[in-house]
Protein backbone atom coordinates (compact mmCIF):
# COMPACT_ATOMS: atom_id res chain seq x y z
CA UNK A 1 0.00 0.00 0.00
CA UNK A 2 3.07 2.67 0.60
CA UNK A 3 4.35 2.09 -2.88
CA UNK A 4 0.50 2.79 -4.75
CA UNK A 5 0.22 5.29 -2.31
CA UNK A 6 3.94 6.83 -3.00
CA UNK A 7 3.32 6.21 -6.78
CA UNK A 8 -0.03 8.23 -6.79
CA UNK A 9 0.94 10.99 -4.63
CA UNK A 10 4.30 11.62 -6.55
CA UNK A 11 1.52 11.64 -10.08
CA UNK A 12 -0.93 13.50 -8.17
CA UNK A 13 0.02 15.23 -5.36
CA UNK A 14 -1.22 14.89 -1.85
CA UNK A 15 -4.57 16.77 -2.57
CA UNK A 16 -5.30 14.77 -5.38
CA UNK A 17 -5.73 11.57 -4.18
CA UNK A 18 -8.26 9.67 -2.26
CA UNK A 19 -8.15 6.85 0.30
CA UNK A 20 -10.66 5.06 -2.35
CA UNK A 21 -7.44 5.48 -5.02
CA UNK A 22 -4.93 3.82 -2.90
CA UNK A 23 -7.33 1.13 -1.89
CA UNK A 24 -8.35 0.37 -5.51
CA UNK A 25 -4.21 1.08 -6.68
CA UNK A 26 -2.99 -1.84 -3.77
CA UNK A 27 -5.93 -4.14 -4.45
CA UNK A 28 -8.15 -2.89 -0.93
CA UNK A 29 -11.33 -1.93 -1.38
CA UNK A 30 -13.92 0.50 0.42
CA UNK A 31 -13.59 0.79 4.05
CA UNK A 32 -11.16 -2.13 4.78
CA UNK A 33 -8.74 0.63 3.90
CA UNK A 34 -9.12 2.40 7.16
CA UNK A 35 -8.38 -1.52 9.14
CA UNK A 36 -4.80 -0.57 7.25
CA UNK A 37 -4.04 3.57 7.80
CA UNK A 38 -5.44 5.67 10.25
CA UNK A 39 -6.00 8.18 7.37
CA UNK A 40 -4.58 9.60 4.52
CA UNK A 41 -2.25 11.89 6.32
CA UNK A 42 -0.92 8.94 8.39
CA UNK A 43 -0.25 7.23 5.12
CA UNK A 44 2.09 9.87 3.98
CA UNK A 45 3.52 10.23 7.81
CA UNK A 46 4.49 6.65 7.23
CA UNK A 47 5.94 6.57 3.62
CA UNK A 48 8.34 9.74 4.86
CA UNK A 49 9.22 8.24 7.82
CA UNK A 50 10.12 4.93 6.33
CA UNK A 51 12.24 6.75 3.78
CA UNK A 52 14.01 8.20 6.45
CA UNK A 53 14.94 5.55 8.24
CA UNK A 54 15.90 3.67 5.27
CA UNK A 55 18.46 6.62 4.33
CA UNK A 56 19.75 6.63 8.05
CA UNK A 57 20.24 2.97 8.24
CA UNK A 58 21.52 2.29 4.68
CA UNK A 59 24.01 5.48 5.32
CA UNK A 60 25.38 4.15 8.86
CA UNK A 61 26.11 0.90 7.41
CA UNK A 62 27.70 1.78 4.16
CA UNK A 63 29.79 4.18 5.61
CA UNK A 64 30.62 2.08 8.50
CA UNK A 65 30.86 -0.75 6.60
CA UNK A 66 33.48 1.28 3.59
CA UNK A 67 35.56 1.97 6.91
CA UNK A 68 35.86 -1.47 7.84
CA UNK A 69 36.80 -3.15 4.86
CA UNK A 70 39.53 -1.04 3.99
CA UNK A 71 40.93 -1.40 7.56
CA UNK A 72 41.35 -5.06 7.60
CA UNK A 73 44.37 -5.31 7.89
CA UNK A 74 46.36 -8.72 9.50
CA UNK A 75 47.35 -6.78 12.65
CA UNK A 76 44.69 -3.95 12.99
CA UNK A 77 45.53 -1.96 16.48
CA UNK A 78 43.33 0.99 15.82
CA UNK A 79 40.71 1.40 18.79
CA UNK A 80 38.15 2.82 15.68
CA UNK A 81 38.01 0.10 14.19
CA UNK A 82 37.15 -1.80 17.40
CA UNK A 83 34.12 0.68 17.96
CA UNK A 84 33.04 0.73 14.58
CA UNK A 85 32.44 -3.04 15.30
CA UNK A 86 31.05 -2.73 18.72
CA UNK A 87 27.37 -3.88 18.76
CA UNK A 88 26.77 -1.78 22.01
CA UNK A 89 28.13 1.54 19.35
CA UNK A 90 26.09 1.13 16.91
CA UNK A 91 22.66 -0.47 17.66
CA UNK A 92 18.93 0.63 17.28
CA UNK A 93 20.16 3.57 15.27
CA UNK A 94 17.53 4.72 13.12
CA UNK A 95 15.46 4.49 15.99
CA UNK A 96 17.20 7.18 17.91
CA UNK A 97 16.10 10.38 15.85
CA UNK A 98 12.73 9.97 16.70
CA UNK A 99 12.86 9.45 20.28
CA UNK A 100 14.73 12.38 20.50
CA UNK A 101 12.44 15.14 19.36
CA UNK A 102 13.41 18.40 17.46
CA UNK A 103 16.81 19.20 18.44
CA UNK A 104 19.20 18.57 15.68
CA UNK A 105 22.26 19.34 17.14
CA UNK A 106 21.05 16.27 20.01
CA UNK A 107 21.22 13.89 17.24
CA UNK A 108 24.48 14.48 16.14
CA UNK A 109 25.76 14.38 19.75
CA UNK A 110 27.24 10.52 19.50
CA UNK A 111 28.79 11.34 16.34
CA UNK A 112 32.30 13.61 17.46
CA UNK A 113 33.18 9.70 18.50
CA UNK A 114 32.72 8.11 15.36
CA UNK A 115 34.47 11.08 13.47
CA UNK A 116 37.50 10.70 15.71
CA UNK A 117 37.43 6.83 15.38
CA UNK A 118 37.42 6.84 11.59
CA UNK A 119 40.22 9.27 11.44
CA UNK A 120 42.72 6.99 13.39
CA UNK A 121 42.13 4.78 10.83
CA UNK A 122 44.47 3.94 7.95
CA UNK A 123 41.38 3.65 5.68
CA UNK A 124 41.47 6.16 2.15
CA UNK A 125 40.19 9.52 2.93
CA UNK A 126 37.42 9.25 0.57
CA UNK A 127 36.67 6.10 0.79
CA UNK A 128 32.89 6.35 3.05
CA UNK A 129 32.26 9.52 0.53
CA UNK A 130 31.94 6.97 -2.17
CA UNK A 131 29.87 4.72 -0.10
CA UNK A 132 27.83 6.92 0.74
CA UNK A 133 27.36 8.78 -3.23
CA UNK A 134 26.83 5.37 -4.66
CA UNK A 135 23.90 4.16 -2.21
CA UNK A 136 22.66 7.56 -2.57
CA UNK A 137 22.52 7.81 -6.28
CA UNK A 138 21.20 3.85 -6.04
CA UNK A 139 18.67 5.16 -4.15
CA UNK A 140 17.36 7.94 -6.66
CA UNK A 141 17.15 6.33 -8.77
CA UNK A 142 15.33 3.32 -7.14
CA UNK A 143 12.90 5.53 -4.71
CA UNK A 144 11.83 8.41 -7.86
CA UNK A 145 8.24 8.66 -6.17
CA UNK A 146 9.06 9.49 -2.54
CA UNK A 147 11.53 12.13 -3.94
CA UNK A 148 8.99 13.78 -5.59
CA UNK A 149 6.11 13.42 -2.52
CA UNK A 150 8.60 14.90 -0.23
CA UNK A 151 9.54 17.63 -2.40
CA UNK A 152 6.25 18.55 -2.90
CA UNK A 153 4.35 16.99 0.08
CA UNK A 154 6.69 17.24 3.19
CA UNK A 155 4.44 20.05 4.30
CA UNK A 156 1.60 18.54 4.94
CA UNK A 157 3.11 16.01 7.32
CA UNK A 158 1.19 16.13 11.03
CA UNK A 159 4.03 18.13 13.12
CA UNK A 160 4.90 14.82 14.84
CA UNK A 161 5.90 13.11 11.24
CA UNK A 162 7.47 16.63 10.28
CA UNK A 163 9.32 16.41 13.30
CA UNK A 164 10.75 12.77 13.13
CA UNK A 165 11.01 13.35 9.46
CA UNK A 166 13.28 16.11 9.95
CA UNK A 167 15.01 14.94 13.02
CA UNK A 168 16.16 11.67 10.51
CA UNK A 169 17.17 13.89 8.11
CA UNK A 170 19.59 15.86 9.79
CA UNK A 171 21.15 12.33 11.48
CA UNK A 172 21.93 11.60 7.75
CA UNK A 173 23.38 14.47 7.22
CA UNK A 174 25.28 14.07 9.57
CA UNK A 175 26.72 10.85 8.62
CA UNK A 176 27.41 12.59 5.33
CA UNK A 177 29.40 15.61 7.31
CA UNK A 178 31.14 13.12 8.67
CA UNK A 179 32.76 11.59 5.88
CA UNK A 180 33.43 14.93 4.07
CA UNK A 181 35.67 15.77 7.73
CA UNK A 182 37.10 12.73 7.37
CA UNK A 183 38.37 13.43 4.02
CA UNK A 184 38.82 17.24 4.68
CA UNK A 185 39.82 17.09 8.44
CA UNK A 186 41.14 21.19 8.38
CA UNK A 187 39.07 22.49 5.29
CA UNK A 188 36.11 23.81 6.41
CA UNK A 189 34.00 24.06 9.04
CA UNK A 190 31.06 21.64 10.09
CA UNK A 191 28.28 24.67 8.44
CA UNK A 192 30.27 24.37 5.59
CA UNK A 193 30.68 20.64 5.40
CA UNK A 194 26.67 20.94 5.91
CA UNK A 195 26.70 23.08 2.85
CA UNK A 196 28.04 20.63 0.77
CA UNK A 197 26.07 17.65 1.52
CA UNK A 198 23.21 19.36 1.23
CA UNK A 199 24.35 20.38 -1.93
CA UNK A 200 25.16 17.29 -3.06
CA UNK A 201 21.59 15.77 -1.81
CA UNK A 202 20.02 18.62 -4.34
CA UNK A 203 22.34 17.39 -7.29
CA UNK A 204 20.84 13.53 -6.99
CA UNK A 205 17.81 14.09 -5.92
CA UNK A 206 17.27 16.05 -8.88
CA UNK A 207 17.21 13.23 -10.70
CA UNK A 208 13.59 11.81 -11.20
CA UNK A 209 12.93 15.24 -12.85
CA UNK A 210 15.28 14.77 -15.09
CA UNK A 211 16.02 10.78 -16.23
CA UNK A 212 12.98 10.11 -17.48
CA UNK A 213 13.62 7.94 -20.51
CA UNK A 214 17.58 7.82 -20.08
CA UNK A 215 18.71 3.70 -18.68
CA UNK A 216 19.67 3.98 -15.15
CA UNK A 217 22.34 2.08 -16.73
CA UNK A 218 23.81 5.01 -18.05
CA UNK A 219 22.47 7.56 -15.90
CA UNK A 220 24.13 6.41 -12.91
CA UNK A 221 27.58 6.42 -13.54
CA UNK A 222 27.87 10.03 -14.85
CA UNK A 223 25.87 11.40 -11.76
CA UNK A 224 28.19 9.54 -9.49
CA UNK A 225 31.30 10.92 -10.83
CA UNK A 226 29.31 14.44 -10.70
CA UNK A 227 28.19 14.48 -7.08
CA UNK A 228 31.90 13.51 -6.10
CA UNK A 229 33.39 16.24 -7.74
CA UNK A 230 30.36 18.80 -6.32
CA UNK A 231 31.50 17.04 -3.28
CA UNK A 232 35.26 17.73 -2.88
CA UNK A 233 35.34 20.44 -5.44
Amino acid sequence: MLAAAARLFAERGFDGVTLGDIGEAAGVSGPAVYRHVAGKQALLGAILVDVSERLLEGGRRVAGSSVAHTTADPAPTSRGAESLRDPAHTASAPDRPADRGADAPSLAAPKPRVAADLRTTAAPADTALRALVDFHVAFALAEADVIRVQDRDLDRLSPDDRRTVRNLQNAYVAVWTEALATALPDAESPAERRVRALACFGLINSTPHSVRGVPAARVRPTLTRMALAALTA
